[in-house]
């Protein structure tokens, strides 16, 4: 159940999601500073954001309470109170509250390593707790729903300041279809299917079919080349 490792479908599939595809399709680019089959130091990941000259780091992962099913909600941490970082982790909190967390709050951390030791904003975000039966069945649930809730705080904050543009469509976008379903265990197994073949596939459900789709594109040559 952590963010970057291997997740297991209802149907019994597998996959790892690649946040990097979430994030581009949101125009940001983004540097995984770890993953499921490697394992760094708080301190070696804030060094590696450090280096690469970052504007922004979020540190995803599940919190934990010493007694099973007595806490659950979201709750994202900060160096302190101020500034853009706590803007951005409302606006995450908030997103994420829309999915059905109970929202807990943003608290300042200043001992924390990711928080203390990068020269970035830096938000450490609670995603659930990983010992509460309410939350890890939401968590499996809205995956996809999880994670653009973060994108979208995190674009909104940086529009809202003026740190991005605000984006204006000029013409059509192009998606490549892969099928429409109304079960979401077809839609999830085949969308899983393409994203352990690399592809940025997502699941559209904004007119009531559950649509898998592969990118976003500004022309039809690009996605005649994806298909």
């Amino acid at each position: 159940h952590k963010f970057g490792t291997v997740f297991q479908t209802p149907d019994g599939a597998s996959y790892t999601p690649n946040w990097a595809d979430v994030a581009k399709a949101y125009g940001i680019e983004s540097i995984r500073c770890s993953s499921a089959e490697e394992f760094k130091p708080a301190m070696e990941k804030a060094m590696e954001a450090n280096q690469a000259g970052a504007d922004l780091i979020i540190s995803i992962h599940r919190n934990s309470f010493p007694t099973d099913n007595e806490v659950s909600g979201l709750q994202s941490l900060v160096y302190d109170l101020s500034g853009l970082k706590l803007e951005i982790a409302e606006a995450i909190n908030e997103e994420l509250a829309t999915v059905g967390f109970v929202d807990l709050g943003v608290k300042a951390r200043p001992n924390l390593v990711v928080l203390k030791r990068t020269r970035m904003p830096a938000v450490l975000v609670e995603a659930g707790f990983i010992n509460s039966d309410t939350d890890n069945m939401l968590f499996d649930q809205s995956f996809d729903d999880i994670a653009l809730a973060i994108a979208d705080g995190i674009l909104d904050t940086l529009q809202r300041n003026g740190l991005v543009e605000e984006s204006v469509q000029t013409g059509p976008d192009y998606r490549v279809q892969t099928g429409a379903f109304r079960s979401r265990a077809y839609a999830e197994r085949l969308r899983n299917e393409l994203l352990e073949q690399d592809f940025p596939a997502y699941i559209d459900d904004s007119d009531g079919f559950l649509r898998v789709q592969v990118g976003i594109f500004d022309s039809l040559d690009e996605a005649a080349d994806m298909e």
